[in-house]
């Protein structure tokens, strides 16, 4: 029946390449057709699966999900007392925070556009520039970063301690281990792994729903996954290959290469980002540059600057508008509707 299913959404995107490659172009035309075709070989992998992944030293639990929960929208674990996890990372607004560069303890103004925790507990290593090899690991980050929640780790651990309620919530989470920054980091990753995006449109049409989506983002599909070649890096079902590229912006940060110096194709090349939800998470790219989708492609289909470390993957495409058009139409058909998220009662 899976089978039928994919074969049958197969079917129907390579009509609509049939129609979308110029007649006068039989050589164009056929190559499109072809290349259409093998997405039935891995469109398998945009399938979503089945369980959320933990590792075997932090198992998730639901009493370390709700005690992560409140320590990720308390802003007692910032120096200031006015900054949670969650000032960044607003459930609302995409788990982003809608402004192109964060903003970090009283105000001041961070050197990167704020990523998204949507699906990170497939997403390892995390951060713009793969610095935390784990969740847990970047659970701690940005606490005691000086720039972001400023608050030193012996500190926030005493700041919990000093709370009943959290002494309870430990107990129950970690019974017989204390209270330390490893395990305040447990929590919070166990709760962020439970950020996952819900079901998509696309997914309907994945499992053979064609009035799921229109037909333009039928067409859009085609050419994310062939002209486009937007699958090199967009690939499984969160629509990202967890690697790191340079993608030809401009600008002096160096990215992944900060971490791993000496090797071009990691200069200025940065985490390629989950494509699920996107539309509700502009302005886009790790400086926060571009305020559309739109703009998106216009840079990737002719905008890039080029220099060594460009990945090879970039090179102009010679888009269509309808292409475009298309391209969006898919990739708003990645957006889900999922439940409103409320911030907890935190304890006293």
């Amino acid at each position: 029946m899976l089978r039928g299913k994919i074969l049958g959404a197969v079917g129907s995107v390579l009509a609509l390449a049939a129609i979308a490659a110029p007649l006068s172009f039989p050589h164009a035309q056929a190559a499109l057709a072809a290349a259409v075709s093998d997405i039935a070989k891995f469109m398998q992998s945009y399938r979503r699966p089945a369980d959320t992944p933990s590792p075997s030293d932090n198992p998730t639990t639901p009493a370390k999900v709700a005690l992560g929960k409140a320590l990720f929208f308390d802003p007692r674990l910032s120096g200031s007392g006015a900054i949670s996890c969650a000032s960044c990372h607003n459930p609302s607004l995409g788990w982003q925070d809608g402004m192109s560069k964060g903003v970090g303890d009283h105000g001041g103004r961070l050197g990167r556009h704020t990523p998204t925790i949507l699906n990170v507990a497939w997403s390892e290593p995390l951060f713009w520039d793969g610095r935390a090899a784990t969740l847990e690991d970047q659970a701690k980050g940005p606490m005691a970063s000086a720039a972001e929640m400023n608050m030193p780790h012996d500190a926030v651990v005493s700041e919990v301690k000093s709370i009943p309620g959290y002494r309870s919530a430990f107990a129950v989470a970690f019974p017989g281990q204390p209270i330390n920054i490893d395990n305040v980091a447990k929590a919070i990753a166990s709760y962020e792994r439970t950020v996952v995006s819900g079901r998509a449109p696309f997914d309907e049409w994945l499992d053979g729903d064609e009035g799921a989506v229109s037909d333009s983002a039928k067409r859009g599909f085609v050419v994310f996954n062939t002209t486009a070649k937007c699958a090199s890096c967009h690939s499984s079902w969160r629509f990202t290959d967890d690697g790191f590229h340079d993608i030809g912006l401009p600008g002096d940060d160096l990215g992944r290469a900060r971490f791993m110096p000496g090797i071009t194709p990691l200069e200025h090349a940065f985490k390629t980002p989950t494509l699920r939800n996107t539309a509700l998470r502009p302005p886009y790219m790790h400086d926060g540059s571009m305020p559309t989708l739109e703009a998106v492609i216009d840079h990737y289909d002719h905008g890039f600057v080029s220099r060594p470390s460009l990945s090879d993957q970039i090179k102009p495409l010679n888009l269509t508008a309808r292409d475009k058009a298309d391209l969006v139409a898919f990739l708003r058909t990645l957006t889900s509707q999922d439940e409103a998220v409320t911030a907890p009662p935190l304890p006293r």
